[in-house]
């Protein structure tokens, strides 16, 4: 397999870049920056939506739509917002062969064209909490792309709240944060994620907090999984967005926006893939059994045929390739370049002894099950194997990260992982010195693990580290 893809040690851009093409997820679109995902990859993130969104709804929101096109002018109300967008925007100036009277901008991001809808819809307290989402698609102007992690134009969902309180809106956003963004990350994904604050350099434009994800990529490197911001009132007020309180009065909402994208398929390939390909979580896996005739006649097609019913059966979702027409050797490797978590290999010889083959994607083993116990093997394989994923990477992460004392000692670790240290250690000055050598602050928390309110607590903790 290492003739087939680039070993990881070697070159893992190269690796990342050749598991992308050789298992047909992704491909580069026909303008600078863009990407098209192909169905292999696709089928990914539709799984990925649906347990998001699922999520996402158990916690009371509500899916919309806005437009692509926002005019300028909404952005240039809340500055701090445009501010921290303008070199990413990309700007429509024509339209219909006709200069327009004013130039709209297709989205970064939707918190301007929502409030405006929000300061329409909400007129008193009964209106509130507001809780919407939205998946679409988004623009941002990227000058070094990376498919599936920086590209210019990107699949996601972003939610956008309003709340009667501050308190209530940053209970929402952490309750985004913890139950549906780790919990998805964590027992989906099995990305065992650092969860924390933001320092105030590294926070969403126009936000007072911003929360993240972080995972650990397996080159030690990290990589933002989503994030979730309060915005207190910067937006309510640049766009009134307003109720009657219940005393009476006019009160300006607290609100709130959170998102994660197509980058969760880049962090899934690069915190589980492995030489031979891609890894898929068996939650996640749109594929989960993979039934493969080895070689057709003597009864084999049938017995596939029925053992893939009986997966189906019992809840698994599985495929059948019946493709004797091409080489067998070549249909395994591609099997394992897309990561299916089991295959259930048949053969006239395994057959003869009542048999077929199970192989274990995630630790690579192999050996023959009665064929009237390939179900129960497979549901148990199923259920071990995703908990192992999640256990491979969290001890990685463990392996590779270590607890200093000073701001170079950080610098010095993040060149091959990430590094805990004192934020008071490192402080806005020396998170300045950081980020010229290429280390980023990735999150602060409390010495129990748990996330601040703000980084002026005491005693917090800083994780430093190299990102994508």
């Amino acid at each position: 397999m290492a003739r087939v893809l680039t070993p990881r040690a070697e070159d893992f851009p190269r690796w990342y870049q050749d598991l992308i093409a050789k298992a047909k997820l992704a491909d580069n679109g026909p303008v600078r920056g863009t990407m098209v995902i192909r169905p292999a990859g696709y089928a990914i993130w539709e799984r990925m939506q649906a347990e998001m969104d699922a999520r996402i709804k158990a916690a009371g929101a509500e899916n919309a739509y806005f437009p692509l096109f926002i005019p300028e002018s909404y952005l240039k109300r809340e500055a701090e917002h445009v501010e921290g967008f303008s070199p990413e925007l990309a700007v429509v100036t024509h339209g219909g062969g006709k200069q327009l009277a004013e130039p709209v901008v297709v989205r970064p991001t939707s918190e301007t064209v929502i409030g405006e809808f929000m300061a329409k819809w909400i007129d008193s307290y009964r209106d509130l909490p507001l809780l919407l989402n939205q998946w679409a698609n988004v623009v941002r102007w990227e000058l070094r792309p990376r498919i599936f992690l920086r590209t210019s134009e990107f699949l996601w969902q972003e939610g956008h709240t309003a709340h009667a309180t501050r308190e209530d809106a940053r209970a929402y956003a952490r309750r985004i944060l913890h139950e549906a963004y780790e919990d998805l990350m964590v027992n989906v994904l099995g990305i065992p994620v650092v969860v924390g604050l933001k320092t105030a350099r590294e926070r969403f434009a126009g936000a007072t907090a911003t929360y993240t994800c972080e995972g650990m990529m397996g080159d030690g490197k990290a990589l933002q999984l989503g994030t979730s911001h309060e915005l207190g009132q910067n937006f309510a007020k640049a766009f009134d967005i307003s109720y009657s309180s219940a005393e009476g009065g006019r009160e300006h909402a607290w609100t709130t926006s959170w998102g994660t994208s197509t980058r969760m398929l880049g962090g899934l390939i690069m915190c589980h893939g492995d030489d031979n390909g891609l890894r898929v979580p068996p939650k996640l896996a749109p594929v989960q059994a993979y039934v493969m005739i080895v070689k057709d006649g003597e009864g084999v097609g049938e017995a596939a045929a029925k053992l893939r019913d009986a997966l189906r059966d019992a809840g698994v979702r599985v495929a059948l390739d019946d493709r004797t027409d091409t080489a067998f050797g070549r249909r395994a490797v591609d099997a394992e370049l897309r990561g299916y978590p089991v295959r259930v290999e048949v053969g006239p010889r395994d057959l003869a002894a009542g048999n077929a083959v199970v192989v274990r994607r995630t630790d690579g083993s192999k050996a023959p099950v009665a064929v009237a116990d390939v179900v129960g093997a497979v549901l148990a394989a199923l259920e071990a194997d995703q908990q192992a994923l999640h256990d491979q990477a969290l001890a990685f992460r463990q392996s590779r990260t270590v607890e200093v004392g000073t701001l170079a000692e950080a610098i010095e670790a993040a060149a091959t992982g990430w590094a805990k240290v004192p934020w008071s250690a490192v402080g806005v000055q020396g998170e300045a010195e950081a980020n010229g050598q290429g280390v980023t602050v990735r999150c602060l928390l409390r010495a129990d693990g748990s996330v601040p309110d703000s980084e002026d607590e005491p005693d917090l903790v800083a994780v430093l580290a190299r990102a994508y």
